[in-house]
């Protein structure tokens, strides 16, 4: 859709297509509640700001709506489709998938949540070596990175109901 659709859009029909972007109740409604937006600018600064405002709890929700790398969601859902073209990178070898799932299982153990990483653009060895990396950081500075990781991975995602 384009801005002035969005901007005048109803809020049940925008609340599912944002909550699919990051589904956290408080970052949809900021952005439901700032509209209309003059530009592409103002909708993504809104969305920006709102997503660094996210708390520790907020950020656990939005990872629950998200895949492990290396996973194939199933079904025509939004997110399951985003989540397939935002991993096309891992691609179909056997050894990758295995060490990516293995890896996920350590992070699981590790921090207590999933992997996330934005994916688009990156091949299965990058998100290898980047899961590797970030399975050596202390709680903090990882708790650091995943925020930065969903919010660029939001702001794709709204890029691609705003066009």
């Amino acid at each position: 859709m384009d801005l002035e659709e969005f901007n005048s859009a109803p809020t049940d029909r925008l609340r599912p297509v944002l909550a699919a972007c990051c589904d956290v109740p408080r970052w949809v409604d900021a952005i439901l509640a700032k509209r209309p937006y003059g530009d592409l600018a103002a909708l993504t600064a809104v969305a920006d700001q709102s997503l660094r405002e996210l708390d520790d709890n907020e950020v656990d929700r939005a990872l629950q709506a998200h895949p492990r790398i290396g996973d194939r969601p199933q079904g025509a859902s939004t997110e399951a489709a985003w989540s397939r073209n935002e991993q096309a990178g891992v691609g179909d070898d056997a050894g990758v998938r295995q060490e990516l799932a293995d890896g996920n299982r350590q992070y699981e153990e590790r921090f207590g949540r999933v992997f996330l990483i934005c994916a688009t653009g990156l091949s299965a060895a990058q998100m290898l070596d980047s899961l590797r990396t970030r399975l050596t950081h202390d709680d903090a500075t990882e708790a650091i990175v995943v925020h930065e990781e969903l919010r660029k991975i939001a702001l794709l995602r709204l890029g691609k109901v705003v066009a």
